[in-house]
């Protein structure tokens, strides 16, 4: 719509009472994600009650907000911490990998997502609380009508978060009293989320209410993203066997029969280059600021009004024929630097592919993962991908 207006720079309509502006152009993208006018993200009513209102995604700009920034930066995202947890990963990959090579067997093919799923939630789990749920994208009217809450809920929204909320926080604040009566002197590497967040000190250190809503976040956040590129990963393989060819040479070329490790990501181009050429065919997320200040930007002398929902359309970004040759075909090549393909930064330094955002607000774990689809929290695909698993040459897993 924004192209058939000549509108890519800045499109503005509402929806409901919300006034609402959309960027699908990257210099415009770019102003909205590195402005201090934009730096609050909207929250919807389903996320204010399960506490992410608390939480890095969603907390106002502010020094609350710097302090989250700065003890994920500098405790539970540090590379060190990440590098310490390769071996549950491991763990998680090889149980998973047989739970496929079982359901093939039984059942002749394998739905894969509720697999990654799982897969993808006790890996969190393990590194958010030490030990071995999708409301807060769902639609609500009353995110754009507010008078609505007051006289009518049609999707039950707030009834079935403020039930949600209730579990949630008596899970976690029970993990975090466990983990109080059994806290290590020492913290190591391996340490969990709630340990590290407990040993915090000074100014630094959160109430309770405050770390249950952050360590509720990582889980939430954390599980159905990672599960969901992978299977559009997956789907694209499927859908190009050329490509999957490629891609298994190179992996028993360099790797074996053994386990992928996070070292041996940097030394597999071909597979960098998959992931990213999915995020640029399908891009299973959208970007949202607001709201704003009245303003100017700069560029365009467009002023937007108080209380706007700004959004940057990254789908339109990745599929400008413009700045994508052939945007909707899947060519992994075309992003390796050694076939003479582009290189493209997917944090944020480029704003042609921002999976992770962008400026203030992009994601503190942006660190090194029939085709329709249904936007929810991610974009995920309508019908879930069944496929044959089939066993690596000399090898009992998939």
């Amino acid at each position: 719509m924004a192209s058939s207006q000549a509108a890519t720079q800045l499109m503005a309509f509402s929806s409901g009472s919300t006034p609402v502006v959309v960027a699908s152009d990257p210099q415009t993208a770019r102003e909205i994600l590195t402005s201090a006018h934009f730096a609050n993200r909207p929250i919807k009513q389903s996320a204010k009650q399960l506490m992410f209102s608390r939480a890095i995604g969603f907390a106002p700009n502010g020094p609350y907000w710097r302090l989250l920034r700065r003890i994920a930066s500098a405790h539970l995202f540090a590379p060190k911490r990440i590098l310490a947890y390769e071996s549950g990963r491991q763990l998680e990959c090889a149980a998973m990998l047989s739970a496929i090579c079982i359901e093939q067997s039984l059942h002749g093919f394998v739905a894969l997502r509720k697999h990654l799923q799982a897969a993808s939630l006790n890996n969190i789990v393990e590194i958010v609380f030490g030990t071995a749920l999708s409301f807060l994208g769902a639609f609500n009217w009353c995110d754009y009508l507010p008078w609505l809450k007051y006289f009518y809920d049609p999707f039950r929204t707030d009834e079935r978060c403020l039930v949600l909320a209730l579990r949630v926080r008596k899970f976690v604040e029970r993990m975090i009293e466990e983990h109080r009566g059994r806290r290590p002197v020492n913290l190591s590497d391996k340490s969990d989320f709630v340990d590290v967040l407990l040993s915090l000190h000074g100014e630094e250190k959160l109430n309770e209410e405050d770390m249950a809503a952050v360590l509720w976040e990582m889980i939430f956040r954390g599980t159905d993203s990672s599960a969901l590129l992978t299977e559009w990963v997956m789907a694209e393989l499927v859908l190009n066997p050329q490509i999957q060819a490629k891609l298994q040479h190179e992996l028993d070329s360099l790797v074996g029969h053994r386990s992928v490790t996070d070292a041996d990501v940097t030394k597999l181009p071909l597979l960098q280059a998959v992931v990213k050429e999915t995020l640029v065919c399908t891009h299973p997320a959208r970007s949202s600021r607001g709201p704003a200040c009245p303003t100017q930007t700069s560029s365009y002398g467009m002023v937007i009004p108080a209380n706007t929902i700004a959004m940057v359309n990254m789908w339109a970004i990745t599929h400008d024929p413009g700045k994508w040759v052939d945007p909707t075909a899947f060519e992994p090549e075309r992003l390796l630097a050694r076939t003479g393909g582009a290189e493209v930064d997917v944090r944020g330094g480029d704003l042609t592919l921002a999976p992770f955002g962008a400026g203030r607000r992009a994601c503190p774990g942006d660190r090194p993962v029939e085709l329709s689809e249904m936007l929810k929290l991610s974009c995920e695909m309508k019908k879930p991908l069944c496929a044959l698993a089939v066993p690596r040459s000399g090898s009992s897993t998939t």
